[in-house]
């Protein structure tokens, strides 16, 4: 018999370990966000150099974060929203 575990098993011992579930679920929402941004990017036809000058960034802070590698903050999610000429808003739309 193995002791070894499958990727399932280890998944489920990891994911129960404290503040696992929160940094995954802070992992998805950086990952999504990166998505949407370079959704947008590429909407407005602009490359990552040219979203960064619009931002105030810089090209490779920019691909961090469309590849969801940054926990963004308030700041720089505000920055990004004036280059799209959008505002944030809250999830209760207030």
């Amino acid at each position: 018999m193995s002791d070894r575990l499958d990727w399932n098993d280890l998944r489920e011992r990891r994911m129960a370990e404290p503040g696992a579930a929160e940094t995954y679920e802070a992992t998805r929402i950086a990952f999504e966000l990166g998505q949407e941004v370079r959704h947008l990017r590429e909407g407005h036809g602009w490359s990552q150099s040219q979203l960064a000058r619009a931002a105030g960034m810089t090209q490779s802070a920019v691909a961090r974060f469309e590849a969801g590698g940054t926990t963004p903050t308030l700041p720089v999610l505000e920055r990004l929203a004036r280059a799209f000429d959008s505002r944030l808003f809250s999830a209760g739309g207030a």
